[in-house]
């Protein structure tokens, strides 16, 4: 199988940052360091450093970004819109650290990190655009599932302190939190009116939060059908649940195998033998992202 260094004549790691990147060219043949310089974090100087890469480069060149979604995500869109190639490595773990640590060093390290991975094994950043905009919608969703859950538990906690004139045996149904959200305040005293209010309050944002939810699940089926066309006809794969696949398998190098599939879905076996018991346990890390795919609640 080839390796980075038998395919790209140059290497460019990059250490990213909120105001400034720094960049480190290798050559893939000697592992020597040509140079390393920074640059602000705006278009122009992103230029800058690009243009001062080629000038100390006379052969392929893949630039090896640390953080593309993040802090690096305007370089890799200038890189992308120049078709330069480019890929995404982890920093160096602590323990690697034998020289100390600045932004040089750590931008020689992102470099010379990708000079032994396999051609197959490349992974390259998520990609801007739709594939974007479906993560935030998941992240929006789980964001407003999380505030909606913490709604419903504080106000089925209320209603078993106050008597609201409602059966609270059983936790509250979408009706019965309508009725809540339509109570009319009486006339009573002080703590009363206070702990009716908050209930209004709650009901509301539950009530609320449950019609965003109705309205992300419409846009992600449509981003989803545009990405991955038919994936919702699957049985039992509504929105949600295809959101989550698209967005998991989201660019080359993410699944290059069948074991590395098990890990992304955090069902992997994991070795956990001791002494004379061999055994192994279920892996739970990986993508176990867990989304309600019900829509919300219909009021």
């Amino acid at each position: 199988m080839s390796i980075v260094a038998n395919d790209y004549a140059f290497v460019v790691g990059v250490d990213t940052h909120a105001r400034a990147h720094t960049y480190a060219i290798i050559s893939s043949r000697t592992g020597e360091v040509l140079g390393t310089k920074a640059f602000a974090v705006t278009d122009a100087a992103i230029d800058r450093a690009i243009a001062w890469t080629a000038s100390h480069t006379n052969g392929q060149v893949l630039f090896a970004l640390e953080g593309p979604g993040s802090y690096g995500a305007s370089l890799a869109r200038s890189l992308r819109r120049g078709g330069h190639e480019f890929c995404d490595v982890r920093p160096p773990e602590r323990a690697s650290r034998t020289r100390g640590k600045n932004d040089e060093i750590d931008a020689v390290a992102a470099a010379k990190s990708a000079l032994g991975i396999g051609m197959d094994a490349l992974t390259m950043p998520k990609a801007d655009g739709l594939r974007n905009a479906l993560r935030v919608l998941l992240d929006a969703r789980m964001d407003m599932e999380l505030r909606r859950t913490s709604a419903r538990n504080q106000l089925n906690a209320l209603v078993r302190t106050t008597d609201f004139g409602l059966d609270t045996r059983r936790a509250l149904t979408d009706k019965k939190i309508r009725q809540l959200a339509g109570l009319e305040r009486a006339h009573a005293d002080r703590a009363t009116q206070i702990v009716q209010r908050e209930a209004i309050r709650l009901a509301s944002i539950v009530i609320d939060l449950g019609g965003q939810m109705l309205e992300n699940r419409t846009e992600l089926g449509e981003v989803v059908e545009i990405l991955a066309p038919g994936l919702q006809e699957i049985y039992g794969v509504g929105p949600i649940t295809a959101g989550v696949a698209v967005s998991a398998y989201s660019h080359r190098g993410r699944v290059r195998s069948e074991a590395a599939f098990a890990a992304l879905a955090g069902v992997n076996p994991i070795p956990a033998s001791s002494g004379n018991t061999t055994r192994h346990r279920l892996n739970r890390h990986g993508n176990r992202l867990s989304i309600s795919d019900s829509g919300g609640h219909r009021y």
